[in-house]
């Protein structure tokens, strides 16, 4: 890596400014569901563990949880995405308004289930989950309402940065991609991605994509290990000029992350974590991320602080957003920060 050398300071000013940013958040919501309980015995009846249940919970999850990291940076979320009219879409918003986050984007769908993924957890270890939910695209009635009520955002509040964080159920596809890209740049708006499978290809002219190595593997079709830097280099970068993207942030797990713009392209490497649950911890870098962008942070800094905030949620059970004082601690002992 190149040296860099970012005063504390600044960084300190780069967190401090978080506070003061409007974030909308498009994609795929859900509730996080756990059952945590203690197991002492198997089954007679099959060769499961029986998990005695100690205490039931339930979390704001997908692009819900994006919203939740963002609250938890000190910006404003704007979350907008479909639940269903069920017992379930009233739990999420109950949810919603106990976490103090608006309702004004959510769409409410009378043919389709809210997503529901429930999580067994036993002695600590995750033994099973449950998924509850609808794949199937929402209608392009739905789509239309969707895009109305996004423009009406965009037009009637300061939106600084927007995030498109797909989880494959539905909710986004090519048209609301491009309506709401097309519109965020006649406004000026970064729009930042985190993508799956299904729209991979979509997004084109957005700020900021960033995939992890599976998505890239198959959104590319691409067979291609997380060592061989220098060869996803050169893919990342044929399909950044292919897709007109500013900047790709790839990231590689217990490798790291790879920033790739026309300015950078840098490599920087993971920092040892005990990892405990991976779970929504690409959430958390695109949250980072975003934030990062909406300020027009140098991307080296913004693929390290993403980077971290990723790492420190892996060390935790369960999807969690992130803690802006630890992550803030670590990234003053990044390398390049004195």
């Amino acid at each position: 890596m190149k040296k860099y050398s970012i005063k504390k300071e600044h960084v300190r000013e780069l967190f401090k400014s978080f506070s003061n940013l409007n974030v909308l958040i498009i994609g795929d919501v859900m509730i996080d569901a756990y059952l945590w309980g203690k197991v002492n015995r198997i089954s007679p009846e099959a060769p499961v563990p029986i998990v005695a249940v100690t205490k039931k919970e339930r979390r704001l999850g997908g692009a819900a949880n994006v919203a939740l990291n963002i609250q938890a940076m000190g910006a404003t979320p704007i979350l907008c995405s479909a639940i269903g009219v069920d017992y379930e879409g009233q739990a999420f918003l109950d949810l919603l308004k106990t976490q103090k986050l608006s309702q004004k984007g959510i769409l409410k769908c009378r043919d389709r289930i809210t997503t529901v993924k429930t999580r067994v957890i036993g002695n600590n270890t995750q033994l099973l989950r449950v998924d509850e939910e609808v794949e199937e695209d929402i209608t392009p009635s739905e789509t239309q309402q969707l895009i109305t009520l996004i423009s009406y955002i965009i037009n009637h509040d300061r939106i600084d940065v927007i995030i498109f964080e797909d989880y494959n159920k539905g909710l986004i596809n090519t048209k609301l991609i491009n309506k709401v890209v097309e519109l965020a740049k006649s406004k000026g708006i970064p729009t930042c991605v985190d993508p799956k499978k299904k729209n991979f290809n979509s997004y084109k002219g957005v700020s900021l994509f960033k995939p992890n190595l599976k998505e890239l593997r198959e959104g590319l079709k691409l067979d291609i290990t997380g060592s061989n830097i220098k060869e996803l280099q050169r893919a990342v970068s044929s399909f950044r000029v292919k897709q007109k993207t500013e900047t790709v942030l790839l990231t590689l797990a217990e490798k790291g992350v790879i920033t790739n713009s026309r300015k950078q392209k840098e490599h920087i490497l993971a920092h040892v974590r005990s990892i405990a649950d991976v779970s929504g911890a690409g959430d958390t870098v695109i949250s980072v991320a975003a934030l990062c962008r909406a300020l027009e942070c140098n991307d080296v800094l913004m693929a390290a602080i993403s980077n971290l905030s990723g790492g420190l949620v892996c060390e935790q059970i369960g999807v969690v957003p992130i803690n802006k004082e630890q992550l803030l601690e670590e990234a003053l002992k990044l390398d390049f920060v004195r």
